[in-house]
């Protein structure tokens, strides 16, 4: 039995019935059959069914904003920015993806040789809670485009979204089978991925999370793709325009009340700039506005979880204790956290070195440019780092030295359908989002013709 429960009041929403292991076999089956039709269908046809689920996720807004939220715990103005985000992503792949999906021409010595993309099958998606929407869309949007089909295993406390996809999919005219929620636990995940109807599985979520379903995948030769945590840099340099950037570094920090993988996590200053930066960020968080997510003007609301929470006390409680000092709030009631800035970290401190999925900035002092790129790169993660800088010539001189997924220059770091997403070392591998995101789940077909 799962139950949905409001974080906000611990409300209960809804209770769910996992389904059961025959019922599982009836979904995968579904899919597989589906498929063999699917595939054939027209990508003319497929796009068109996209901005359906374009067109609906338009008009039904509100209530898909309002949903996530009572779920989830975000502000509602940021759910209703995640569905609008979710739009921009399905008209992109419904304008663009006939041209991802063409064949190549490729010049050889035969008459003819190009590569051929096609859909690989039914594919397992697990996904998070904290963007319940987004993080969907962006691998359903160009995987079904492709011509495969889905099955969403969606994280516990947000099953109300992930019913509420399948059913935006649903109206949108997608053939029934092509995407189908499904509330399993482990073992069954471990089942339907050992299925061979099952081709290939992607993950957002943690780095546990991500080897325990990588590891599954590789024992039956399947595919996978992770996107797992991050640790981000945002590295400020001592020539940074503080004043028309202080608002973005600490939405990069606080939004979804801290709850993104790819939020800034570590802040680290050169000494020059560090007092003036600290003075400013602490006067624009402050400011931040505190409230019931259902309100308009809130931005800090509360965590998804009283687990989250627990774990976010504990990473703060065992820095300070290892010397970090809290420079602003650190006060916490049930699943709201006060936003928290700490300074005095250093590498070794579980704020330096893990993630920390709530409102908590970590501020690093450093000696020079040198040494704030060095301790930018101390991470096991690799998902993305931020820069800001007026010296845009010697900014892109360290692009080399970063080996994240993403360097943003003056600006945040985050995701654009236009543009690949993904991690490397511990925050995974794979890509989502534009072209090279349709092409994760295709089989790039050599065709070679010699008559």
């Amino acid at each position: 039995m799962i139950e949905t429960k409001n974080p906000a009041d611990g409300t209960l929403l809804k209770t769910y019935e996992e389904h059961t292991a025959k019922e599982l076999k009836v979904i995968l089956g579904k899919a597989d059959e589906v498929f063999t039709s699917w595939k054939s269908t027209e990508i003319a046809e497929r796009t068109e069914l996209l901005q359906n689920a374009a067109n609906i996720l338009g008009e039904r807004k509100q209530d898909f904003s309002e949903l996530m939220t009572k779920e989830m715990g975000k502000p509602i103005s940021q759910s209703i920015a995640e569905i609008e985000k979710c739009i921009w992503a399905c008209e992109f792949y419904a304008v663009n993806a006939e041209d991802f999906l063409a064949d190549e021409l490729i010049d050889t010595y035969a008459e003819e040789s190009f590569i051929s993309y096609d859909p690989l099958g039914c594919i397992l998606g697990i996904m998070p809670w904290n963007f319940p929407f987004w993080q969907v869309i962006r691998f359903a949007a160009p995987t079904l485009t492709a011509g495969n089909t889905i099955l969403l295993k969606h994280a516990a406390n947000v099953t109300g979204c992930a019913f509420a996809l399948q059913q935006l999919f649903e109206e949108a005219g997608y053939p029934k089978g092509c995407f189908q929620t499904i509330v399993a636990g482990h073992d069954d995940i471990e089942k339907l991925i050992a299925n061979d109807s099952l081709k290939a599985v992607t993950l957002t979520g943690s780095e546990k999370a991500g080897k325990a379903v990588a590891a599954i995948a590789a024992k039956h030769l399947k595919k996978s793709v992770l996107e797992l945590g991050g640790n981000n840099a945002c590295v400020i340099w001592e020539d940074a325009d503080l004043k028309n950037y202080i608002e973005v570094m600490v939405n990069a920090r606080m939004q979804n009340n801290g709850q993104s993988c790819i939020a800034a996590k570590r802040f680290i200053v050169v000494d020059a700039i560090y007092d003036e930066f600290l003075k400013q960020f602490e006067r624009a968080v402050s400011k931040l506005q505190k409230g019931d997510a259902m309100q308009k003007e809130a931005y800090i609301t509360v965590l998804a979880t009283s687990d989250i929470a627990d774990t976010v006390e504990k990473q703060v409680n065992d820095s300070i204790a290892m010397g970090a000092r809290v420079h602003f709030g650190n006060t916490r009631d049930h699943t709201y956290f006060e936003p928290t800035i700490l300074t005095e970290v250093v590498a070794g401190m579980p704020v330096f070195d893990q993630e920390v999925f709530g409102p908590v900035a970590a501020v690093i002092r450093a000696k020079d440019r040198d040494d704030a790129i060095a301790l930018a790169t101390n991470s096991r993660f690799g998902l993305g780092t931020m820069l800001f800088t007026e010296d845009i010539a010697a900014a892109r001189k360290t692009i080399g030295s970063i080996p994240d997924g993403s360097f943003f220059i003056n600006d945040m770091v985050k995701s654009d359908p236009r543009l690949p997403f993904g991690g490397t070392k511990a925050s995974g591998y794979g890509r989502e989002l534009s072209q090279e995101g349709i092409m994760e789940f295709v089989n790039k077909k050599t065709v070679y013709i010699k008559k």
